[in-house]
């Protein structure tokens, strides 16, 4: 075993978008030996979310806020090398919560073997991991999306966004992306969106109603704002409205102000509501077929874009997350 590890753990909670003074780099002794039904794990790639800044917040929320001095969360993939433990041999790679760290302790909990096989491990990171779970089901469940649909995805050349809509597509709907940039959006129309809206150059509304001006049967947003306005603004009667994430207003130091056309909700009989993927998580070995099935045939592409520099490099990779870095899915390799 290893004798030492290095980690990143929170030092202070962050005013707006997180610096390196937020984080403490520890270096720290491992144990000689493990406990009965302990595995331990060297870490390989960590994964990088929008979620996580909403986890440095002291505030009532859907999951515990990281704790000053905590180990920052973050789910990773790895490769057991020593293992007390029945289920996880020496040698299997694994994908769990298991931290901004080089190497970690585990009893198992919330962690499962992958399978390399079919896809490298950062993908189990992103379109069979988290991502792609919360882009099935809020597709799914939520948006409850039908073939024939006209969707609407925001966000969309990240890492639930572009699942999303590949999902959508495959199912026979009609698919617009919002993102920002013309290399984004070209990739986009390469995975198969019908068309795609750069809100850096475009005034999504306008553009929105020369696109559908039938109106929207899904919004998928991850982004909030005045993307979330223009969506509103152009929905179809019986619309469903699904509330992801609102990475726009993250690190914003004061409340941003609410929807201003919530009122087409009433208009169009539509409905919006938010989900938490944790909530499926029994259900989490159903999305992660469905979506690997389309890995294997061809109707969805894969994508990640991988940040080098390790642990030590967190804060950067994390404030290129809020940057717009990424295609697809946001991983740091150890």
């Amino acid at each position: 075993m290893p004798t030492t590890t290095t980690s990143v753990h929170l030092a202070q909670r962050p005013t707006g978008l997180p610096v390196e003074e937020t984080w403490e780099i520890r270096r720290t002794e491992l144990p000689d030996e493990l406990e009965e039904g302990q595995f331990l794990v060297v870490v390989d790639y960590i994964s990088l979310d929008p979620a996580m800044r909403g986890w440095l917040n002291d505030v009532r929320s859907y999951i515990r806020p990281v704790q000053v001095g905590e180990l920052m969360r973050a789910n990773a993939t790895g490769t057991v090398t020593a293992s007390r433990h029945p289920d996880f041999a020496e040698g299997q790679a694994v994908v769990g919560p298991f931290g901004v760290t080089e190497h970690a302790i585990s009893d198992g909990t919330g962690v499962t073997a992958i399978d390399t096989q079919l896809a490298a491990p950062p993908t189990w990171l992103g379109a069979l991991g988290m991502p792609g779970h919360t882009a099935y089901f809020g597709l799914h469940d939520v948006g409850e999306l039908k073939s024939g649909d006209t969707v609407l995805i925001s966000g969309a050349a990240g890492a639930v966004g572009s699942v999303a809509g590949q999902l959508a597509k495959a199912q026979g709907c009609t698919v617009i992306g919002v993102a920002g940039g013309t290399e984004k959006c070209q990739w986009l129309e390469e995975i198969g969106f019908d068309a795609a809206v750069d809100y850096k150059s475009d005034n999504v509304l306008k553009k929105l109603r020369e696109i559908a001006p039938d109106g929207i049967d899904v919004f998928f947003d991850n982004v909030g704002g005045e993307i979330l306005d223009a969506g509103l603004a152009n929905l179809r009667r019986g619309a469903r409205v699904v509330i992801c994430g609102a990475i726009s207003s993250y690190n914003e130091t004061s409340l941003p102000p609410g929807p201003s056309r919530y009122l087409s909700l009433l208009v169009f009989r539509a409905k919006m509501q938010g989900f938490v993927v944790f909530d499926y998580a029994d259900r989490y070995p159903e999305a992660v077929e469905k979506v690997g099935e389309h890995i294997s045939n061809g109707t969805l592409t894969a994508r990640e874009t991988v940040l080098e520099g390790g642990v030590t490099a967190f804060n950067e990779a994390l404030q290129g997350l809020f940057k717009g870095v990424n295609t697809g899915k946001l991983v740091l390799k150890v």
